[in-house]
């Protein structure tokens, strides 16, 4: 039996609670009327929020609809238990409908030829860029999970759009650094990779010709389900963002934004880019 999506965003897990409250308050048959209303109200605003920007975005593409479906018709846990993937996969790590919107925006609005995401797990992100670029546009996908790419080229090939992508599964500061030498330049880097690893790609990138001179950086999950700055116990992933935010924001060569798009997505370019 599948298991349904978690809350894995700060809203997500902020309109879980209010729900739970308001179950809690009932079954304490809570007769104050003004703190019911106040959360209702609350708790309406909050379960409403993410559902009202899916349905008030622009719809993905038939591909994209069908890719998130068979990601999450897949038993991610199983497949791991039975060895069919190399690392703990799960249908939550899909970039999702408004993210994957936006995701071309930004490849239009930049003009991006040359894309590289780090982090592939079953393309949907790939195939929304790759469906922004031009038909001379080229993305490198990294991926080290070889279930996870076959099923993500699978994907690439029923759309008209899947030729533009090459994925190498590999660790990916090991593909990264052969890149270099090979001379490999991009003007637009997805990262939604092992947390751990971020402050490395970044690293990497900014400090060589890696990403172009006005080259764009998207870091995916940098709210990571507000561990950062909640009050409580963090995860090694916590841990490993909050390190990475806190990097970030004191690297003097470069300047960036933290947006509130799903569990969160910060935009990186080099401070001196024009």
């Amino acid at each position: 039996m599948l298991t349904p999506p978690r809350p894995v965003t700060p809203l997500g897990i902020i309109a879980a609670n209010l729900e739970q409250l308001r179950e809690r308050a009932r079954e304490l048959s809570y007769a104050d009327a003004t703190f019911a209303t106040l959360l209702d109200t609350t708790s309406h605003l909050a379960t409403g929020f993410e559902a009202y920007l899916e349905t008030s975005t622009t719809q993905a593409s038939p591909v994209l609809q069908s890719l998130a479906a068979d990601t999450a018709r897949r038993d991610w846990s199983d497949l791991y238990a039975s060895g069919a993937t190399a690392v703990a996969l799960e249908q939550e790590m899909l970039s999702g409908h408004v993210e994957g919107k936006l995701l071309q925006f930004l490849v239009r609005a930049t003009g991006a030829k040359r894309i590289l995401e780090i982090g592939l797990f079953t393309g949907y992100s790939a195939l929304a860029m790759a469906e922004a670029l031009p038909d001379d546009g080229h993305l490198v996908a990294c991926e080290i999970d070889a279930y996870a790419a076959a099923f993500a080229r699978s994907w690439f090939d029923r759309s008209p759009h899947g030729a533009k992508i090459a994925i190498e599964v590999a660790p990916a500061k090991q593909t990264l650094e052969r890149m270099h030498e090979q001379g490999a330049s991009f003007d637009f880097v997805f990262i939604d990779a092992d947390k751990g690893q971020y402050a490395t790609y970044l690293d990497l990138l900014v400090g060589s010709e890696l990403l172009t001179p006005t080259g764009l950086v998207c870091v995916d999950n940098t709210l990571m389900q507000g561990e950062p700055w909640a009050d409580r116990a963090r995860t090694p992933n916590g841990e490993a963002i909050a390190a990475f935010n806190a990097h970030v924001a004191a690297d003097p060569r470069i300047e960036n934004v933290l947006l509130p798009i799903r569990d969160g997505l910060t935009l990186i370019r080099r401070a001196s880019a024009s």
